[in-house]
């Protein structure tokens, strides 16, 4: 099964969905996180003409699909599973040098060979990451491959947060075995909201919900499940994907394409920290009207799903999220309290023997 995650920002589901994710990964399913709001925007209101490369993508000019398990992904900010032991030429056991890697390609030869045996030819299966035969190499097609580009990486080191929230996702998704997709369309704070009382209130008319954008990306990936936020808490950038969702739900047969019935594919996480924060416990908490868009006869039902094999899990990968602890929780310590608390609160609500996380499925009546 194909399961996409729809994420406002950068951390939202390593937070509200990371044991999930977790356990459909160990099932060996297919998971991909579409993250919407994760560009920045030019003060002022500047010409998309005088952005620079990376602002222009920022803003939504353009899309880049990351597939994190590809071997040009760095991983060198990710700790090591196990302790490797210090002093000079030690080489953990999954580290490349010349030798291993040649090894290893006579060993991928002699697979190929075996493979074609009965051609009068074989393809040789080349280990490394460079371009063959004239074919261009995929990490530098500008939609595909790994996005730890120098101008990424050089605008995290100027301070630019987005850039730095950005590569925190790209860890995540290579931590959690999933595919990444970034819409990059802007955060809500660079589409003239300021301040706690505006992002936590409801939209404004003039900023309607991408409606078209996710949905044709969501299509484009065939998933069994599509999660979007439930909007707990109340932040815009959470409500118009939550109304994105309702929409899905509204939708009926495309007369030139059909698309599926999404109502049983759609599925309503809960926002945390935000439903930790304020006590959030079912659906007649939301604001009034927060879900009047479901159309007759579908309903949303609560789905528990128990962590208890991978809360630990959950919380190495919001970890990956360092700049947000301290403002979310005060640290990394009191993340961990936070996830193991309302991972408990959930349990118990649903019955379980353990930790979960809660899920709001669509239905038919």
């Amino acid at each position: 099964m194909a399961h996409v995650f729809v994420a406002p920002h950068p951390d939202d589901v390593a937070l509200s969905c990371g044991g999930l994710i977790a356990s459909l990964r160990e099932l060996g399913q297919n998971v991909t996180i579409v993250t919407v709001f994760s560009g920045a925007g030019p003060a002022g209101g500047a010409e998309p003409t005088s952005l620079s490369a990376y602002q222009r993508e920022a803003l939504g000019f353009g899309t880049k699909t990351l597939w994190p398990l590809g071997e040009a992904f760095n991983p060198a900010n990710l700790p090591n599973d196990f302790a490797v032991g210090d002093g000079e030429g030690r080489r953990a056991p999954w580290e490349a040098d010349t030798d291993r890697l040649n090894e290893t390609q006579a060993e991928a030869d002699q697979a190929a060979k075996r493979f074609w045996q009965r051609s009068s030819w074989y393809r040789r299966a080349d280990i490394h990451n460079r371009p063959l035969a004239g074919q261009p190499l995929m990490d530098e097609l500008p939609t595909q491959g790994a996005v730890l580009t120098t101008e990424l990486t050089e605008a995290e080191a100027a301070g630019d947060l987005m850039a730095a929230r950005r590569l925190e996702d790209e860890r995540f998704a290579y931590f959690s075995e999933a595919s990444s997709v970034f819409l990059d369309l802007p955060d809500a704070v660079f589409r003239g909201y300021e301040g706690d009382e505006q992002l936590l209130s409801g939209p404004r008319p003039d900023d309607s919900a991408p409606y078209e954008i996710v949905r044709r990306e969501v299509a484009r990936l065939e998933p069994q499940k599509v999660y979007f936020p439930l909007g707990v808490g109340n932040h815009v950038d959470h409500q118009l994907l939550r109304e994105v969702g309702v929409s899905l739900l509204g939708e009926s047969d495309r007369w030139v394409m059909p698309g599926p019935d999404w109502a049983g594919r759609v599925v309503f996480y809960e926002d945390f920290p935000y439903a930790w924060w304020g006590g959030f416990g079912q659906l007649d908490d939301l604001p009034p009207g927060a879900l009047a868009g479901l159309p007759e006869g579908v309903t949303l039902v609560p789905e528990y799903g128990d962590i208890s094999d991978m809360l630990e899990r959950k919380i190495n990968g919001v970890r990956l999220y360092g700049s947000q602890l301290d403002r979310l929780f005060g640290g990394e310590r009191q993340m961990g309290e936070a996830v193991r608390g309302y991972g408990a609160k959930i349990g118990r609500l649903g019955g379980l023997d353990g930790p979960g996380e809660r899920y709001w499925s669509s239905a038919r009546l």
